[in-house]
């Protein structure tokens, strides 16, 4: 499978070599071009190693949910997953449908397994992410909540609200969230119908 480069794969500087036929996305150009870091393509045993998907968590914030992303951060990183921070990388103003479009992007197109929106409220980041084909974005606001959108749901992003839920609750959900896994059978057939859905009015979106 070609391997998709983002602008969270950017390196502060140097250069980033990477395999035969990879996808590299416009904003991941613009930000090795702000940096200064040339983009090289190079046989399969001199890539710049980036994790497998399966263990890539994709994360994004606005300013809301700034600092309660830089707090979950370090616990994904205590579960040997590698984190592919979308922004922002500051508390300053920002829009969180950028953020789910970025996030979004990441896991429909399976460069990350999974997701995770933080802004206020946690409700328009779920809003937004749930416009990206392929994406089954749920809004969790306790452990019962994170448990069911997995096994029910097979939810893949996980939207929090940093106004709604202290650190230590949103560590609850999120560690709840990665370690349940998808129940399968009567629930797939439920979120096959989401997808089919899904299919049906894309079919029907003007061109």
């Amino acid at each position: 499978m070609r391997q998709i480069v983002t602008s969270a794969d950017i390196p502060p500087s140097g250069e980033l070599r990477v395999p035969p036929e990879t996808i590299v996305t416009d904003s991941a150009r613009e930000t090795a071009a702000a940096r200064g870091v040339r983009i090289r393509e190079v046989p399969e045993d001199q890539v710049t190693l980036l994790a497998p998907p399966e263990m890539t968590i994709a994360i994004g914030a606005d300013h809301g949910g700034f600092r309660l992303k830089e707090a979950l951060k370090p616990v994904l990183d205590s579960l040997g997953l590698t984190v592919r921070d979308v922004g922002v990388y500051e508390e300053k103003p920002a829009d969180y449908p950028d953020l789910a479009l970025k996030v979004g992007e990441l896991v429909a197109s399976g460069a990350a397994s999974r997701g995770i929106l933080i802004d206020g409220a946690g409700i328009g980041s779920a809003m937004a992410a749930n416009k990206i084909p392929g994406i089954r974005a749920a809004l969790c606001y306790d452990k019962a909540s994170a448990r069911n959108s997995r096994e029910h749901n097979d939810s893949n992003v996980l939207t929090l609200g940093a106004r709604l839920l202290t650190e230590t609750q949103a560590e609850e959900v999120l560690r709840t969230w990665i370690a349940t896994g998808f129940g399968g059978g009567r629930h797939q057939a439920r979120v096959d119908k989401i997808t089919a859905i899904e299919r049906q009015f894309a079919k029907k979106a003007p061109c």
